[in-house]
């Protein structure tokens, strides 16, 4: 006979924030749920800092509650940030390294990004400064002068 699992606990499990989180463990190959639920909450954040305007409030429709809560939450800055400082700002303010911190953005981004679609990604992209496209894992294209 094998053992049933309680409808709770498969419940929790199926949730769309738990999905994402075992989306985001997978692709950055952290051997926890509970650091990729780090990873997340930090990236998002930092996210959040940056989108603005129609993008922001469709992309937090996107996401799960829970990760659009956090990424809502946050007030977006009104400086401009390339996406190399935008890793490296997260990497200060995490203490993570660059690598590390750049591993660690693209595991989330990359969910995120599937999360909102291709449409919408090129808006946000579109309003970001050069160097964000990579970190959703798209290739990032540049004019001949």
């Amino acid at each position: 006979m094998t053992a049933r699992v309680p409808a709770a606990v498969t419940a929790e499990q199926d949730t769309p924030y738990v999905r994402m989180l075992e989306q985001v463990r997978y692709h950055g190959a952290y051997s926890t749920r509970e650091r990729a639920e780090e990873v997340v909450s930090a990236v998002l954040a930092a996210l959040g800092r940056r989108v603005t305007g129609e993008e922001r409030v469709e992309l937090a429709a996107r996401l799960p509650r829970e990760a659009a809560q956090i990424f809502a939450a946050q007030v977006p800055v009104a400086e401009p940030m390339t996406g190399w400082a935008f890793v490296r700002d997260l990497a200060d303010r995490t203490g993570g390294s660059l690598a590390t911190t750049r591993w660690d953005v693209g595991s989330v981004l990359g969910v995120v990004a599937r999360l909102a679609g291709p449409d919408l990604l090129d808006r946000i992209i579109g309003r970001l400064p050069s160097g964000y496209g990579i970190l959703f894992g798209r290739a990032e294209l540049v004019q001949a002068a």
